[in-house]
């Protein structure tokens, strides 16, 4: 596996941060950035330029991750040619399905071969997506198949992201790379540090990833009510306060961030689904913790390798990002401490992860976790 990584300066200017002398072959080309700078500049083209022929896939992030780095207002690109692999990639847009994330993510996963398909990585749209129901599609197809990933974000203003496949990033898109080869060892992991706290509550009015009651009462009133002052920085206030929710016939606690508010409907829309019956209940950090966080989860993931990794791929959540503030480079330092210094690493911070539980293979959307895919051929 050979890898170049660079960051796109203020000039314009694209500036080698881990590189190989000899030029790439068909490379895939991961670029995270900001969204006003991905709608305004000719970065599609740029990169064409330093790769010619390539596969390249564009999301615009909440925090680019590019070695031990996090920057904000940037564009992180990582060029990966692998030596004994092969990749396959597939695209959709939920705009062109009636936003029917389910039939969405059937197509997706239908639109790569099955034949020595070993993993799935995700990278997608996250505005308006039901994440929970685009696994569901993709596992309607795919269902022993691992798959990790990410929803794009557009740091804190929640106003649209945007994702490209060899085209100028736009709305509603999302791209699924397949990796195939008897060498390639893929392991992942999520991990999160939030902790429960106040009463247990009943969704008892629910439709999909729409919250409308909690125990019989408005949600949006409750919700409203722990956040105080706060309630008026909604949604991204949210992103403090998320919750946790236990749904039966799930071992795991779920945890959703709210992407936005309906004050008409009095409902909050999360991430992912919410099951009337599910037990709910908030949670809330420390800095201390969500860095340990990202520790178990670098562990958990290399619990079962044999082989070091040479790529990570983080994604981690905009809540934590902002939590964490200036200190938000020490949950990647977490990560090289227990993946090493050897691996290339880069990521973004995101609206949604997917990764699967510890000892499953089935994806969840999680909120709230630093997620890692750790590759090695």
């Amino acid at each position: 596996m050979k890898i170049q990584q660079y960051e796109r300066n203020g000039q314009g200017e694209w500036v080698a941060t881990q590189s190989y002398t000899e030029k790439l072959q068909n490379p895939l080309v991961l670029v995270f950035g900001n969204r006003f700078i991905l709608e305004k500049e000719p970065i599609l083209e740029e990169v064409s330029e330093l790769f010619g022929t390539s596969e390249i896939i564009i999301g615009s992030s909440a925090g680019e991750i590019l070695g031990g780095n996090v920057s904000d207002n940037t564009i992180s690109l990582t060029a990966i040619e692998f030596e004994r692999s092969a990749i396959k990639l597939s695209r959709q847009n939920i705009l062109d399905n009636d936003k029917n994330t389910f039939e969405t993510g059937k197509k997706l996963a239908a639109g790569l071969p099955a034949d020595n398909l070993k993993h799935i990585f995700i990278v997608s749209e996250g505005s308006f997506v039901n994440g929970s129901a685009l696994i569901d599609g993709i596992e309607e197809v795919y269902k022993d198949i691992p798959c990790t990933g990410g929803l794009c974000g557009d740091d804190a203003r929640f106003e649209k992201t945007l994702v490209g496949y060899n085209e100028k990033p736009k709305e509603g898109e999302i791209v699924a790379v397949g990796f195939y080869g008897d060498t390639l060892q893929i392991t992942s992991a999520q991990y999160g540090g939030w902790n429960p706290f106040g009463p247990e509550r009943i969704i008892t009015k629910s439709v999909d990833n729409i919250l409308y009651e909690l125990d019989n009462q408005p949600a949006l009133d409750l919700y409203k009510k722990y956040l105080g002052d706060k309630a008026s920085e909604l949604p991204q206030s949210a992103l403090l306060y998320p919750l946790s929710v236990k749904t039966e016939g799930r071992k795991e606690a779920i945890v959703r961030t709210i992407l936005t508010i309906d004050e008409e409907k009095n409902a909050m829309i999360l991430a992912g689904d919410v099951p009337e019956g599910s037990v709910v209940q908030l949670m809330m950090a420390n800095i201390d913790k969500i860095a340990e966080g990202a520790s178990k989860a670098a562990e958990i993931a290399m619990e079962s390798r044999d082989k070091d990794p040479q790529l990570a791929l983080l994604v981690s959540c905009i809540g934590r990002k902002l939590v964490m503030d200036q200190r938000v480079e020490e949950e990647i330092e977490e990560v090289i401490e227990e993946v090493g210094k050897n691996a290339a690493i880069t990521g973004f911070y995101s609206y949604g992860e997917l990764a699967p539980f510890s000892n499953s293979t089935r994806c969840e959307l999680h909120n709230q976790t630093m997620t890692l895919t750790l590759l090695s051929e």
